[in-house]
């Protein structure tokens, strides 16, 4: 069974046992079972259900699109290196241990799902309306904000770059088919385990804000601050499997608190909490924010198109990723629909190293995995290896239908410091850069919206947690 619905189903049982622990002495706070269809119907929160479906359909679309544009979007790890080095490794190494592992696997995933479910039914029993809309609207916007960076400045993991770093989450037996269906392990700038919590941290404190209370006398105070503790070990946790870079976490947190920002601002406007939905619209103010907003969507379209410009003139310069002596690491190929193609190139840059590589379905994988660590001796006694002499490429034809399928490559010198620099080139035959750039203009012009929410609160002189409406500024 899926490690997914295995977390599900433990977070299903636990709900109710969670949501009763933290309103411990506060039993006034809690919804009577008797009443959860009445509150559900009344406040809406149907609407929260259909918005998680929603989420997971558009991350289903980009991950859908995130491997067909990335001959043209490029790699950005280069740079991402360049600027950090192996500070993650030395993480790894200095605190290394199997039980370790095994518990920080199981959180990475297990609190995650925890925190972006759980969090809206605690706060929709705890009759905080306007919080399990934040919370809710967290996970969505906080994804969709994410969008461009996944798609147009791919950064790989950091086990697919630094030698020696082992892939723990994603070289481990029962994890192993489920991330490798669901991770493009190019989606390492920002980490949303860090944006998502700390967008709900950020809400939690913009809503004790705004209401005149101090954070440590909310009543919910319990809640927030295991959502507080949670996110600082997700930044160890991300940084020790071998998934995340340290500039991930600060990327994290500002996509965070603009999504937090955007959500705190539009949620009364959403909820009518003074009066209809374009109450206060004009012709003038309408105006004002398509300028605006519309200027900032297409500065950062336009950044975005550069980007894509640039990777497309230097994509004999590009690297995919880097492997040191004795590692092993994958491409992921998604499936096919029938009568579709990919095209694999894959190039080895080292003017004196052999890269060897396999071709296998995802599911054959697994008992090669373990704790970090890909058994190749087991691979080349059991499957077909191909070699890659120094400077030379090969080419790859994939049509099996419906199948996901992984290019393990491996380095086969002893010395961890002979790196070998790997180009991989997919052409999935279809020029989908239209729908990622169309998929993106959301998070655009969020962005925008919150520069010029921001703008025009300095402008007012008022504080940029006022959620108020611009047209009950002149009332007050």
């Amino acid at each position: 069974m899926s490690p997914y619905w295995v977390m599900m189903g433990i977070i299903l049982i636990l709900t109710p046992i969670i949501c009763w622990l933290f309103t411990i002495g506060r039993e006034h706070t809690r919804t009577p079972l008797g009443k959860a269809f009445e509150v559900i119907h009344e406040k809406r929160y149907y609407l929260h259900a259909l918005g998680y479906l929603f989420i997971i359909k558009w991350k289903s679309t980009t991950d859908d699109l995130n491997e067909p544009i990335k001959d043209r979007a490029g790699n950005w790890t280069d740079w991402i290196y360049a600027l950090e080095g192996e500070a993650t490794l030395w993480v790894q190494q200095t605190f290394e241990n199997a039980i370790l592992t095994e518990f920080l696997n199981f959180h990475y995933l297990f609190i995650y799902l925890f925190l972006i479910y759980i969090t809206t039914v605690y706060f929709a029993y705890v009759g905080e309306r306007d919080m399990t809309d934040k919370v809710t609207l967290n996970y969505l916007l906080i994804y969709a904000l994410a969008v461009p960076y996944y798609l147009f400045f791919n950064v790989e993991v950091t086990s697919s770059w630094i030698p020696g770093m082992k892939a723990l989450l994603y070289h481990d037996g029962w994890y192993t088919v489920f991330y490798a269906t669901h991770d493009p392990l190019d989606n390492a700038v920002p980490s949303l385990h860090v944006a998502i919590p700390f967008g709900i941290i950020l809400l939690n404190w913009l809503h004790c804000k705004e209401k005149g209370i101090k954070v440590k006398e909310w009543t919910h105070y319990p809640y927030h601050l295991f959502i507080v503790v949670n996110t600082i070990l997700f930044i160890f946790t991300i940084a020790y499997l071998g998934i995340h870079w340290l500039v991930d976490i600060p990327l994290g947190m500002l996509v965070g608190a603009i999504g937090a920002l955007f959500i705190h601002h539009l949620q009364p406007r959403m909820r009518n909490d003074h009066g209809k939905l374009f109450e206060g619209f004009t012709k003038k103010k309408v105006m004002n924010h398509t300028f605006w907003e519309g200027a900032a969507t297409l500065i950062i379209l336009f950044l975005v198109l550069g980007a894509v410009s640039y990777q497309d003139s230097n994509v004999d310069d590009r690297v995919s990723m880097r492997l040191g002596g004795g590692d092993s690491t994958y491409e992921i190929l998604t499936p096919l629909q029938y009568d579709e193609e990919i095209t694999t190139t894959i190039h080895n840059l080292d003017d004196s190293l052999t890269l060897e590589y396999v071709v296998i379905w995802v599911d054959e994988s697994v008992e090669y995995m373990d704790q970090g660590v890909i058994n190749w001796t087991a691979i080349s006694e059991t499957q077909d290896v191909v070699s890659i002499p120094a400077g030379e490429n090969r080419t790859i034809l994939t049509d099996d239908p419906k199948l996901w399928h992984l290019i393990i490559l491996h380095n086969d010198a002893e010395d961890l410091q002979d790196v070998i620099e790997v180009r991989i080139l997919n052409d999935y035959g279809d020029d989908q850069m239209w729908k990622a750039v169309a998929l993106s203009l959301p998070s655009m012009w969020m962005t925008g919206f919150v520069i010029h929410r921001l703008k025009r609160l300095k402008s007012a002189g008022r504080s940029f947690i006022d959620s108020t409406p611009s047209h009950l500024w002149e009332e007050e």
